[in-house]
């Protein structure tokens, strides 16, 4: 049986992810009113596109995030797998601020996201295949 107190913590980088992408989503509607691009248009005036890029970049990268946070979480540890959460929030949040004054000042953000991304993957992966090696078949 899992204990589920210390999955608040993934939990909670969790609503902040969400929190995030909740405001970048609400960061293009006001865009496209700033900008005069009406819905459903999606290109037009420069700074609109950047900042919907922003909301529609977080959203690929969520695919990849989430689920490699709590694979992390379940099978190596809630609290680093929280820990290398946040970072990849904060990682996100200066992608966005980078992205908005210019295309070119995303990088240090992405650099931040797609590493811990990449940490987390590994990480479960490595957790899954030492759980395989260390627990009988049909032993949980």
């Amino acid at each position: 049986m899992i204990e589920l107190k210390p999955l608040i913590f993934p939990a909670l980088a969790t609503v902040a992810t969400l929190l995030v992408y909740l405001v970048l989503t609400i960061n293009v509607g006001r865009a496209r009113a700033k900008y005069n691009v009406p819905a459903p248009q999606i290109s037009g005036e420069e700074n609109f596109e950047r900042v919907f890029r922003v909301q529609q970049n977080t959203s690929e990268q969520l695919l990849l995030f989430l689920p490699s946070l709590w694979l992390f979480s379940l099978f190596v540890s809630p609290i680093w797998g929280a820990g290398i959460g946040a970072v990849w929030v904060i990682g996100r949040i200066v992608y966005a601020w980078g992205y908005y004054t210019a295309a070119e000042k995303r990088g240090i953000g992405f650099g931040i996201n797609s590493l811990s991304v990449l940490v987390l993957l590994i990480g479960a992966l490595v957790g899954m295949i030492k759980l395989f090696i260390n627990t009988p078949l049909g032993v949980s």
